[in-house]
């Protein structure tokens, strides 16, 4: 059994340099500070999201043809009649670590970062995941581990042609109609932030869809926060929930004065 010491050390192990302990007045000093850096990186952030949305597309002329729960499906097909799709793909297939019990380590991480579906869904937004699996082994393995998002296997050259052949990657489409454009693309440390509905959301050309965001004249819109739902609890075209609507009306004239405060 290993003990703790006072600075934190333990038995075997070099001492943690731990920062200073002070009042509470200065740590709110020093969180004030840092908060002042942390705003104009969220600003930062805002600004390269409104950039990504005005990104050229490409269109898609190949029709790639992938193995689902029913069947062969096309490309348009997993749109599942939304504007919006997210292709994650993920390793689990013969000759990856971890087959056929698991997919890979850091896919399988990934996975487990997935919130509720229904908050994509509810901003005409698709999320998917294919391998190279059979179908069998998908269901087994998502059964397994509780994931619920549709897994598809690919079946031809998709993961070749779209950068994610030899490693893991998220590739972005929009759907006009009959016609689908590759829109975006994001691998490496990129997938580490995915799993939250923001952070799929601000990959997407459409962007969140609030009206504070910088996003293309036309693009759909709605109030901020007020289109947010219990995920058993969306509806489609339903206008926003009235209480809620107050709710947050609340909240945000509350973080305005805050915000002022702060600032002045």
């Amino acid at each position: 059994m290993t003990t703790s010491t006072e600075n934190g050390q333990k038995d075997g192990q070099p001492a943690m340099h731990t920062p200073p302990v002070v009042s509470a007045q200065a740590w709110e000093s020093a969180r004030e500070q840092l908060l002042v850096k942390e705003k104009a990186q969220t600003r930062a952030r805002d600004a390269l999201v409104a950039e990504r949305r005005r990104m050229p597309w490409m269109a898609v002329e190949t029709a790639y043809v992938f193995d689902g729960p029913a069947g062969p499906a096309s490309l348009l097909e997993l749109f599942e009649g939304r504007r919006q799709l997210i292709v994650y793909r993920a390793f689990f297939e013969p000759g990856v670590f971890g087959w056929p019990d698991h997919a890979c380590r850091g896919c399988s991480m990934v996975a487990d970062q997935v919130a509720h579906l229904a908050h994509l869904n509810a901003r005409d937004t698709t999320l998917v995941f294919v391998s190279r699996a059979p179908q069998a082994d998908i269901a087994r393995l998502k059964a397994r581990m509780g994931w619920q998002m549709p897994w598809f296997s690919l079946t031809d050259s998709f993961d070749a042609d779209f950068g994610v052949a030899e490693w893991h990657g998220t590739n972005v489409f929009y759907r006009d109609g009959d016609r689908v454009f590759r829109t975006y693309f994001i691998n490496n440390r990129g997938d580490e932030q995915m799993g939250g509905t923001w952070n799929y959301l601000d990959i997407t050309p459409l962007g969140r869809q609030e009206v504070w965001e910088d996003s293309p004249e036309g693009y759909p819109q709605t109030p901020t926060y007020k289109w947010w739902n219990w995920h058993d609890s969306y509806v489609a075209e339903a206008a926003p929930d009235k209480k809620w609507v107050e709710v947050s009306d609340a909240g945000e004239a509350a973080f305005r004065n805050q915000d002022a405060v702060t600032k002045s």
